[in-house]
């Protein structure tokens, strides 16, 4: 089946059908368990609709820990039945769904006590790997295995001698999350689900009690579009309750924000060949590879600011240089961190006041008839979150509908993906690139690199690197454009690319050559090719000036400088 492109043209299409006729669902916010939702609908054979305000994973999903985890240190809160949930989810997703964008990734734990500590911990992590393969889906990965320190600070020479004793070292999983919810999107519209960014909703249809739909303002085009339904999905993750409010109803949960930020750093200024695993008073500290980078993280702090919006202050970025020196023998500074990200978890309030603590869980809740209410979870288990929605909008359709089928349906790329890695030198050969090149396509877009390999056989030029971030083709530009639904240079340069964390001046160089490359896909004239530029540096030096500020006050404010871009 030929993946649905999401350029311009079948955008304005998939808008205008949906207002042409009523939908089975229509799902409201496309991070990753609104794109899961869409997905799950459609391949029961519903009319589904997916609606945006913004860009796909513009909101949590391109901002977390970029972790497919099944949560160890949930096996520490006794939470059995989550970690086996998730450690299910993560080997469906390396070994069946999307082996083409999860990948494994080796962590180490440093023991700090003799003894005891290494009984315990190494009890934890053999019993993680031990649910991992009784459920079948363990195979993809190695198994933990205990380090002496000399063993250790081989693996990890960036270790202080003093701070470890010994260490454990097992497995888990990642992925681009950003790229991930775009292939989710694409998944979806490849077998009929109608999708749109941009797309906000700003107000629900009613007959009587019953929400019948959605009115929707389209933020490039200017019109507005009602939207019918049998069943609404609200899955607006940390603005649920905006989102009920629109229905005038009380919700029967409440949604809260927690701040995590992350750090990226060049790979050279951390000696490892394995990412790290801390312990810190409030949680865990992660040390996560990152192709040429690393990423570390992740803070837990409450948020009632500027949702679309988070900002990392000076106290966050100090609190995670402070945590992860405490064992680097040569400690980073500001200096070193190329990259700065600040997102939001959607936790379901009500379990405790510390957001550490809240729940993970997810729930799906009916408030009115017409509308199901999905929010919690981890990024991890989505599948799972987009299943039980759906399977409650199901409940309230008086037609029999099929049961869940997305536990066999890979995502777009992942067919074929294997094959040609394992041909990637032979179409290095063919293309001119060279092979790390090839596996960069391969590891981004599956069997999709045909098509971006196809953009740059009809202009060579296209496979030229992207100059100021050399990391990226200047054909994967224009395929985020084409392809991919980005409709602005910050789509492009902070979500379909990492561009923004991962260069030290967050993509300002590169930014016209950008804008140029898109501006023939998107019918921009060279007052929006401007535009857009000053829009992406206004950001960036929003962001900078954030990171200064002592706290999340003055950070929200200076944060809140660059507004939104405007469409053309």
């Amino acid at each position: 089946m030929k993946a649905a492109a999401l350029g311009p043209e079948e955008r304005a299409e998939a808008l205008a059908g949906m207002a042409e006729r009523e939908l089975d669902i229509l799902v409201v916010g496309a991070g990753v368990v609104g794109a899961g939702t869409a997905l799950d609908a459609v391949t029961r054979g519903l009319s589904t609709g997916l609606v945006e305000a913004r860009d796909w994973a513009s909101g949590t999903s391109s901002r977390s820990s970029k972790l497919i985890h099944g949560g160890l240190r949930y096996l520490e809160m006794l939470d059995f039945a989550l970690v086996r949930e998730a450690l299910k989810e993560r080997g469906l997703l390396l070994e069946r769904l999307a082996p083409h964008l999860v990948k494994p990734v080796p962590f180490l734990y440093p023991l700090q006590h003799k003894g005891w500590e290494r009984l315990y911990a190494g009890s934890g992590v053999a019993l993680y790997d031990a649910m991992s393969m009784a459920r079948g889906h363990g195979r993809g990965l190695p198994m933990h295995r205990h380090l002496s320190r000399k063993h250790a600070l081989r693996v990890a020479p960036c270790l202080k001698k003093d701070a470890l004793v010994g260490a454990l070292q097992y497995y888990d999983a990642q992925m681009d999350d950003a790229r991930y919810v775009a292939t989710l999107v694409r998944t979806a519209a490849m077998y009929g689900a109608k999708v749109a960014n941009r797309a906000r909703v700003t107000g629900f249809l009613r007959e009587g009690e019953r929400v019948v739909g959605a009115r929707v303002r389209d933020g490039e085009g200017g019109g507005e579009y009602e939207i019918r339904a049998r069943q609404v999905v609200n899955a607006t993750g940390v603005w649920t309750d905006d989102t009920q409010a629109m229905v005038g109803e009380r919700g029967q949960f409440h949604v809260r924000a927690s701040k995590g930020i992350h750090l990226v750093v060049p790979k050279d200024r951390i000696n490892s060949t394995t990412g790290l695993i801390l312990r810190t008073e409030k949680s865990v500290l992660f040390v996560i590879p990152w192709g040429r980078h690393w990423i570390i993280g992740t803070t837990d702090t409450d948020w009632d600011l500027d949702k679309a919006h988070p900002a990392a202050s000076s106290a966050d970025i100090d609190y995670l240089l402070e945590h992860v020196n405490s064992v680097l023998g040569v400690p980073l500074t500001r200096d070193d961190v190329e990259g700065v990200y600040a997102g939001l978890r959607p936790l379901l309030a009500g379990e405790s006041d510390a957001t550490s603590k809240l729940s993970r869980e997810h729930t799906v809740a009916h408030p009115v008839p017409g509308l199901v209410v999905v929010a919690g979870g981890k990024y991890t288990t989505y599948r799972v979150m987009a299943k039980d929605a759906v399977d409650e909008a199901v409940h309230a359709l008086d037609q029999r509908v099929a049961e869940c089928v997305t536990e066999d349906v890979p995502l777009a790329g992942a067919e074929g993906y294997r094959a040609l890695w394992n041909a990637r030198a032979r179409i290095a050969a063919q293309t001119g690139l060279h092979v790390v090149r090839v596996e960069h396509l391969l590891n981004r877009y599956g069997a999709l690199a045909e098509e971006v390999l196809a953009l740059i056989g009809e202009d060579p030029g296209l496979g030229a690197p992207l100059g100021g971030a050399e990391d990226y083709l200047r054909a994967e530009v224009v395929y985020a454009a084409s392809h991919e639904g980005a409709r602005h240079l910050d789509d492009v340069l902070t979500r379909r690319t990492r561009i923004s964390i991962e260069t030290f001046d967050r993509g300002t160089r590169c930014a016209k050559e950008a804008a140029e490359l898109m501006a023939p896909v998107l019918g921009w004239d060279k007052d929006q090719v401007e535009r857009e530029v000053e829009h992406y540096e206004k950001r960036v030096e929003a962001e900078r000036e954030s990171q200064l500020q002592p706290d999340d006050l003055t950070a929200d404010a200076a944060r809140l400088g660059a507004p939104d871009i405007a469409a053309p």
